[in-house]
């Protein structure tokens, strides 16, 4: 569902949508082509003047034909895959074939089908949701009447009815959200053209000759420039259209039945234009891994090229390195890439899973491990860090301010100016110049009020509560019935306010507004004009008339550094938007101005000529408007505050300790950004702030900078246009000094700014950083950065759809890293060396078996044996280490600083892996060496002796390496063992089963197994005692 829905019947909206990515917004632009402006018939598609694209969303990667290709290509342009394919390729050649075809074949078959299988599941999920978005069913206006048409089908020109429920307070408009564009999440008033109002029905769109003239496709969501003329009138019609007039594919409509002209299609919605294609994340482990497998590779060769030097390079020697180059191919374990995707698999089961952060989604399964070694977390502020719930704190009227502790003296000053039950002064004794004081000020909180209740894009909506139908609501402003909808939550927090203190909003239409005094009395304004809130103009308006008396006001809302230079001057504007500011409070400035009749239509004339323009349509009515934003009187400043999350404190605490500096990059202004970051403990209380002064030149930035290197342990605030200032002169000295500070707060800041932010931090440091964010305008850092977080908030889903893991609130980040990200990158970490060992082993026992026959290249072990190894014998035990923890959850969330340990690394170094290299070849030589010590008399008791005690010695390793035991690790452990016995009796062409039923055999094996692994059992013992790691002093 989309949410509360209201509703309206009306005619024409010039929709430019298509109605299909009302659901799903992530569709691929392939090229954006030759854009074009173009003329629309209302219709009839078939007038139209060039090509236009499908209607179809095709999000996938592959078709039926180019599926088996494409996925084998991807797969075998990396070396490594290659190299295994060209291995198991020379097996058909006679002078380079070693053994059954199938050791090689089958190994690399296994790898394929897994890839095969999961990219399937994949195309199959992107097929099947491409094909419920492209088959939904709208109704199409035609000439045969309604019909039903799939989204696939709808044409540039179509008239499409989309129908929702219940019915509107305000006759031919409707309310529309548009989170999944921009991350607001209220909803917001579109308005139809206004002579196809007057059509008897909605059929009649078809018989008059009208059509919409539309501006070429473009990313802008936030403006439109078209005009819509109706020819066959006397005389022809001509509309302006604005975006007030549109509706955006992946919107969501919440108005009864709208009709509208098909404008875009295809790859030319706004929403596909603002989609970019995210980047593919390759996790930092996997690069290391991949390091780690060419150091392998290297080895390899060095080893085959060894092998043939001590043969002297006889006879055809280059036939030779082929053949050794095939039979230590096991130095490069082709298992290696298979279990780290299904530990990732395992992990991010584990998150999902987890009872402690419900809800959390993961969308990236390929980079659990990098949330273990987070050295940068970049959040947004509005929405993560805070609930987006406005609660009213402040009005100030410049002599007099009222908190939340004085409301009451508001209520009551409104109820004075509320009609005829105004009570009398209870007070006798006072001076004829105090009554008059208190007269100016109970007027003058009067008109702040009546102005907060007026100035807003605010509608009350009526809805039955299952006393009251929705009608008789509606005619008697039932207060119960009532809910607001809004384009802010700040809008909503305003009303709900002046309704708190007596002066309530109870209707509005697109013409007119009511309010309703405390005494009853309803109050009509007819609106004469609204101007909305921009992001550029930072400011809105309106113009309204008042019924009984005839007055005209222009009212005005804004951010205080616009204000500042349209009201009349006053010395406390700027001091006390300060003031308010460092108590994270959001502030508004609101002002008047009367206007008279004469002056109104000199302006509305300018103003509809403006709005008719097709070139520069913004600037011009900007101008025009500006005409009027002069002198005004300034009435009140109000603040608002935004609640932080549950929890962030602590949150922020823990990620703190465990070695993260924490970045808050928002939209917000200079003073709410700071007060926000010290409510939330972002800096502590014994850090000092610089704020970085506002810098436009080279010279200044300079001065600025040199001044902030001055400062030691100092958090850092900056805005985002000193911030462009400072990267466009200064980029590597700014990021070295912002990169030392323990916190930093970027404000005002813009999407494409958040992303730049993260990508220079990246290169800069070389550490992993993690974006957290819940709107559409965190995308483009979500994707940008190594793991990218998406909060379900507020806001809607686009930041959560677009990140790598969802999660449902700020504080689970803690979990996540702390529990979630420590252990995969551990777990990760010991399993990749871990099966690399494993191949290490039997390439040194077959180096060693080599060297001894006189360097021939014959392989030690035949057929099913070398594939049973890596797979039957020792993979069940070798992948529960994924099981394995070094300390309980709860540890690792009160002792976050073990986190610190993973930013260095340590778990996969060259260090770490130079261990596990000399343990391998320590231990495949005892079992080599050992075994051609104690072997009687035939060959076939070498591989018997040497692989038994190969077995175990894995199975006994594992054992070693694991510090928490589960069950599932026991029953791997003894699964394995019994696997392996249990095969003997089919493995005769390779061992001799009578002599590995006597007693000599058993002490041999015993011996060489107790040798291989009792050094490494004691010389672990000796390190915990006398050197032992962070966690185990926990543990203890």
């Amino acid at each position: 569902g989309y949410g509360k829905y209201i509703s309206q019947r009306f005619r024409l909206y010039n929709d430019s949508l298509h109605y299909t990515c009302l659901c799903c917004p992530w569709s691929r632009c392939c090229g954006m082509g030759d854009f074009r402006p173009r003329t629309v018939w209302l219709g009839h598609p078939e007038k139209r003047e060039q090509r236009y694209p499908r209607n179809v969303i095709n999000n996938q990667k592959y078709n039926f034909f180019t599926f088996l290709p494409g996925v084998l290509f991807n797969q075998f342009k990396y070396f490594f895959n290659l190299y295994f394919l060209l291995l198991a390729c020379s097996q058909f050649v006679n002078e380079l074939r070693l053994g059954a075809l199938y050791t090689y074949w089958v190994p690399l078959g296994f790898v394929l089908i897994i890839t095969i299988m999961r990219e399937a599941v994949e195309e199959i999920r992107c097929y099947c949701r491409d094909k419920e978005v492209n088959s939904q069913i709208y109704s199409k206006l035609s000439t045969r009447g309604t019909v039903k048409v799939k989204s696939s089908g709808i044409q540039v020109g179509d008239l499409i009815i989309v129908e929702k429920f219940f019915s509107s307070l305000i006759p031919g408009s409707c309310f529309l959200r548009t989170d999944q564009l921009d991350g607001e999440t209220d909803w917001k008033l579109r308005l139809p053209v206004a002579c196809t109002q007057r059509l008897p029905t909605a059929a009649d769109l078809l018989q008059i000759r009208s059509y919409v003239y539309a501006e070429e496709p473009n990313i802008d969501i936030h403006n439109f420039i078209g005009t819509f003329t109706r020819e066959d009138g006397d005389p022809p019609v001509n509309e302006s259209l604005s975006i007030e007039n549109t509706l955006w594919a992946s919107t969501v409509i919440a108005s009864g039945t709208v009709v509208g002209v098909v404008i875009y299609t295809g790859k030319e919605l706004r929403s596909v234009m603002n989609t970019s294609n995210p980047r593919h994340k390759v996790g930092l482990f996997d690069l290391e891994v991949n390091c780690l497998t060419k150091i392998l590779f290297g080895a390899l060769v060095v080893v085959s090229l060894v092998m043939v030097a001590l043969q002297h390079f006889a006879g055809r020697w280059y036939l030779q390195i082929f053949r050794f180059l095939l039979l230590f191919s096991n130095i490069v374990p082709i298992s290696l890439r298979v279990n780290l995707d299904m530990g990732k698999m395992v992990f991010s089961w584990m998150i999902r899973r987890d009872s402690k952060i419900p809800g959390t989604v993961v969308r990236a399964s390929t980079i659990p491990e990098q949330l273990g070694r987070i050295s940068y977390l970049l959040t947004d502020k509005t929405g993560t860090l805070t609930q987006n719930e406005m609660v009213f704190r402040r009005l100030h009227l410049g002599t007099v301010a009222y908190g939340m502790d004085s409301m009451d003296e508001v209520q009551s000053h409104v109820f004075r100016k509320g009609g005829p039950n105004t009570p009398p002064f209870t007070s006798t004794r006072l001076a004829p110049a105090a009554t008059k004081v208190r007269k100016t000020i109970s007027s003058r909180v009067h008109e702040a009020v009546k102005a907060i209740a007026l100035v807003h894009c605010v509608t009350p909506v009526y809805e039955a509560n299952g006393v009251t139908d929705q009608a008789e609501a509606e005619q008697h402003y039932e207060d119960t019935c009532r809910v607001y909808q809004a384009a802010s939550p700040d809008e909503v927090s305003l009303v709900q306010w002046t309704e708190s203190v007596g002066l309530t909003l109870v209707g509005r239409d697109h013409n007119s507004m009511q309010l309703r005094t405390p005494s009853g009395q309803i109050l009509n304004f007819t609106i004469l004009q609204i101007f909305p809130f921009t992001y550029e103009s930072k400011r809105m308006g309106i113009i309204v008339r008042d019924e009984s008396t005839g007055e005209i006001s222009f009212y005005m809302k804004g951010a205080d550094v616009v204000m500042a230079g349209i009201v009349q001057y006053n010395d406390w504007l700027e001091e006390e938007c300060g003031n308010m500011a460092r108590e994270g409070l959001r502030v508004l400035v609101v002002s008047k101005k009367s206007l008279t009749e004469e002056q109104y239509q000199d302006f509305e004339a300018r103003y509809i000529q403006a709005k008719l323009s097709v070139h520069d349509r913004s600037l011009k009515v900007a101008t025009v408007i500006e005409s009027l934003e002069m002198e005004m009187e300034l009435l009140c400043l109000t603040g608002v505050e935004d609640q932080l999350q549950a929890d962030v404190r602590p949150t922020l605490e823990i990620l703190r300790n465990a070695g993260i500096k924490v970045w808050m990059l928002t939209g917000d202004k200079l003073e709410t950004a700071t007060c926000t970051a010290k409510n939330a403990h972002l800096v502590t209380r014994n850090q000092d702030i610089h704020i970085f002064r506002s810098v436009t030149t080279r010279g200044e930035a300079h001065l600025e900078l040199n001044a902030f290197r001055r400062k030691h342990d100092c958090a850092l605030v900056i805005s985002g246009d000193s911030l462009e200032v400072c990267l466009k002169f200064y980029e590597y000295e700014f990021m070295e000094l912002a990169c030392q500070c323990p916190a930093v707060v970027c404000c005002r800041c813009a999407p494409t700014q958040k992303a730049q932010i993260v990508r220079l931090l990246q290169e800069r440091t070389g550490k992993l950083t993690c974006a957290v964010g819940d709107g559409g305008n965190d995308v483009s850092m979500i994707q940008e950065a190594d793991c990218g977080v998406g909060v379900e908030g507020k806001e809607g889903k686009q930041a959560s759809l677009a990140a790598d893991f969802s999660v449902t609130q700020f504080k689970h980040l803690g979990r996540l890293l702390m529990v979630h990200g420590r252990n995969s990158y551990k777990r990760s970490a010991g399993l990749s060396q871990f099966v690399i060992h494993r191949s290490l082993c039997i390439s040194t026992m077959q180096a060693v078996f080599s060297s001894v026959f006189y360097f021939a290249s014959v392989p030690l072990y035949q057929g099913f044996l070398i594939i049973g190894y890596s797979t039957i014998y020792t993979m069940f035990p070798v992948f529960s280490l994924v099981l394995d923890k070094d300390v309980k959850s709860e540890v690792a969330m009160l002792y976050p600083e073990l986190y610190k340990d993973l930013l260095k690394g340590r778990p996969l170094s060259f260090k770490t892996f130079l261990i596990w290299v000399l343990i391998s070849i320590y231990q495949g030589n005892i079992i080599m060496y050992g075994a051609l010590l104690l072997f009687e008399s035939e060959f076939v008791h070498i591989v018997a002796i040497s692989f038994t005690s190969l077995i175990l010695t894995e199975l006994l390793m594992v054992a070693l390496t694991i510090q928490t035991w589960h069950w599932l690790m026991i029953v791997a452990e003894l699964l394995s063992l019994a696997c392996y016995i249990a095969s003997l009796v089919f493995l005769h062409e390779f061992i001799d089963v009578y002599f590995i039923a006597t007693l000599s055999f058993l002490w041999k094996v015993t011996v060489i197994t107790l040798v291989s692994c009792l050094p490494l059992y004691i010389l672990k013992y000796l390190r915990r005692r006398f050197s032992p790691p962070n966690y185990s002093k926990l543990t203890s």
